[in-house]
């Protein structure tokens, strides 16, 4: 009886240490740890991949023991629990094995706790957008972190996995005078702008800050996600004419891939601002008594799908 209750604890304290961790890749690990003080920390098994039973060997992390033996139970709660954990060979101090932990942080009821990336000034508190230029399957994906980190990684791809159907480039750092945007242009292969979509592309960022992990997902369609470059405009001064042409990007013929238009027609009178937008599917109109003062600019969005309007082109006069 004593056997059979000590391998039923056995098995349960088995199960409790593989709910601590879940792989990211080989030898990397990560461990969900509530963020709070009551919590206790996860307890990790670690074993030396050495098949010599009889070979002594110890463990270090960060050049401090931690132990010895083939087996380490460590116990993982706060940032200076994670990193690399090495396993050395006793008498040679050789590297058998590592294995490298990262931390995710959760709230009482499991959910990530997500700090790195800065949401988008948008309704929904976005953290992962995505835009297309036009319908050729080519979209850019864009995040932002308030503080530009050397030590930060990212690494974005779709959730059907690295041999998905799309492809994305490295990210890309821009940086102003408060955040650091980063931008990567995808690709879903074989995408056809005449063909009906049926299945959503859903992307996912993953973020490794020093020793915290956290992810991101957003799901959408192409035709959801699509807001076109500006226009070219210009304005005919004789008979107060705006003119515009279609944005070089966007797709052809124009007949299947229509646009809409706004003409916005700013007044610069002193103490009378005054503003005026015009909407047309042609790519002219006349603007009435068009005073040398008035700002002229022009923007564009797909005709018969309701996505993102376009900036406002630069002024047309």
């Amino acid at each position: 009886m004593s056997h059979l209750l000590f391998a039923i604890l056995s098995l349960f304290s088995f199960a409790a240490l593989l709910e601590a961790q879940w792989k990211l890749r080989e030898n990397v690990y990560v461990i969900e740890s509530e963020w709070n003080n009551e919590t206790p920390a996860k307890r990790v098994e670690l074993t030396c991949n050495t098949s010599d039973e009889t070979l002594p060997v110890y463990w270090e992390k960060d050049t401090e023991l931690k132990g010895t033996g083939k087996t380490l139970i460590a116990e993982v709660k706060e940032f200076p629990d994670a990193g690399n954990y090495t396993c050395l060979t006793a008498d040679t101090h050789e590297i058998v094995s590592y294995d490298f932990f990262l931390i995710t942080k959760i709230d009482s009821n499991g959910q990530m706790i997500r700090s790195i990336l800065k949401s988008f000034d948008e309704p929904n508190k976005t953290f992962l957008k995505c835009e297309a230029k036009n319908y050729s399957g080519i979209f850019i994906c864009s995040w932002m972190t308030e503080n530009e980190s050397p030590n930060v990684k990212f690494t974005i791809r779709s959730l059907k996995g690295s041999q998905g159907d799309v492809i994305c480039s490295s990210p890309v750092a821009r940086t102003d005078t408060s955040v650091t945007e980063y931008t990567a242009q995808c690709q879903k292969e074989s995408y056809c702008p005449f063909a009906e979509e049926h299945e959503p592309i859903e992307m996912f960022l993953e973020v490794i800050d020093e020793v915290e992990y956290e992810n991101y997902t957003t799901s959408f369609f192409i035709r959801d996600i699509i807001k076109p470059d500006p226009p070219q405009c210009q304005y005919v001064a004789t008979n107060g004419t705006v003119t515009w042409t279609y944005p070089r990007t966007w797709n052809t013929p124009k007949s299947y891939f229509p646009l809409t238009f706004r003409v916005k027609v700013e007044s610069t009178k002193k103490h009378n601002s005054q503003l005026e937008v015009y909407g047309t599917d042609e790519q002219s109109i006349q603007i009435p008594v068009a005073g040398p003062k008035r700002k002229i600019s022009v923007q564009a969005r797909d005709r018969y799908y309701n996505s993102s309007w376009s900036e406002w082109s630069s002024l047309c006069r």
